[in-house]
């Protein structure tokens, strides 16, 4: 009987251990970001994401999301925190940082893309390349543009003339820059502060993709929308980075690399693009129009002037990449020639 006992005893315990070192094993990704947990692309890619590699672990790896920077600190600090290890995964828009990824952010310059997919490609294809030294400490796992701004405001801007004295909100120092050459006067802040921006007058108008909407509610606000020709290159975007912690990353076993690696990369950006962005034009641009909302196309003649008016731009950014010692016209010709191979059949 004795016996009896200390044999049960002893599979108790060895189910015990294994339970604890199963437990031990699980690997919990934190997952750090700026946006709601109902925003757009939190729901279409940063939770499908963490879905799929759960599943393909097995269960053995696993996400713990922080929307909206629960973490603490700042959208611009995302990346100083995957980087310290705060964070084992960030989502983030590195030229929040102004000054730190210059070579990266050659694809916020006024009309580059014509959607993100195209965007998402070559812009990882493009760091691949040309600026992985500007992530240092921090493994890229996909990036992504939008698939362009869309201008959305209180009263119809339709030619350069229209934007003279107006209060656009700016995501970036390059947009701010190409309001600055169309006789605008750009206005920086957080897209939660928009909307309410925007129903005070603080600014007249915002620049950002169609996916902005559902957060913002902006076709509760704004009237008009002004978008650029189907084909077009829209007016200018934003870079993303979806990045992992450089030493999270080498810790993992090989199995749980090769479900990483499996998610990331090529494919992967083109996946976030296409799901965060290019998707869902039709579907928030109609909500927009369900509202009576003007969506008006800039004529290709007028997107001819804005195109020449904003071409001083990119005389800024050639300026700073030579202070970085980077060949911009080099770099240019590397993103026009990327976007070229991806561009949209």
């Amino acid at each position: 009987m004795a016996l009896k006992q200390l044999s049960t005893l002893a599979a108790v315990a060895a189910l015990a251990w294994t339970a604890a070192g199963t437990a031990q094993a699980e690997t919990i990704l934190k997952v750090h970001h700026f946006l709601p947990s109902g925003s757009s692309f939190h729901q279409k890619a940063i939770a499908p994401w963490c879905e799929k590699i759960e599943k393909e672990s097995g269960g053995e790896m696993k996400c713990q999301i922080y929307p909206a920077m629960q973490l603490g600190g700042t959208p611009p600090q995302l990346l100083d925190q995957v980087r310290d290890g705060v964070a084992d995964i960030v989502w983030s828009v590195p030229t929040y940082t102004a000054g730190r990824y210059t070579k990266t952010e050659v694809f916020e310059l006024p009309f580059m893309a014509i959607n993100a997919k195209q965007g998402s490609q070559a812009l990882w294809e493009y760091t691949q390349k040309n600026s992985l030294d500007e992530f240092q400490g921090i493994k890229p796992l996909f990036m992504h543009t939008t698939e362009g701004y869309v201008l959305h405001s209180n009263k119809p801007i339709n030619k350069l003339e229209d934007m003279k004295g107006k209060k656009i909100r700016t995501a970036t120092r390059i947009s701010a820059h190409m309001m600055v050459a169309m006789g605008g006067t750009p206005v920086q802040m957080p897209l939660p502060q928009v909307a309410d921006a925007l129903s005070k007058g603080v600014v007249d108008g915002v620049l950002v993709p169609w996916e902005a909407l559902p957060a913002t509610k902006l076709h509760e606000i704004v009237k008009y929308h002004l978008d650029a020709p189907k084909g077009s290159p829209r007016f200018a975007n934003t870079i993303f980075i979806f990045g992992m912690n450089q030493a999270k990353y080498d810790s993992l076993s090989p199995k749980l690399k090769k479900v990483i690696d499996d998610n990331s990369g090529l494919a992967a950006s083109a996946w976030a693009g296409e799901v965060g962005f290019d998707n869902i034009v039709e579907p928030y641009s109609k909500m927009a129009r369900d509202r009576g909302n003007t969506i008006a196309v800039i004529a290709p003649a007028e997107l001819a002037r804005w195109e020449k008016a904003t071409a001083r731009v990119q005389d800024v950014w050639l300026k700073d990449a030579a202070g970085k010692g980077a060949d911009g016209k080099k770099l240019i010709a590397d993103a026009k020639e990327l976007l070229k191979k991806y561009a949209p059949k």
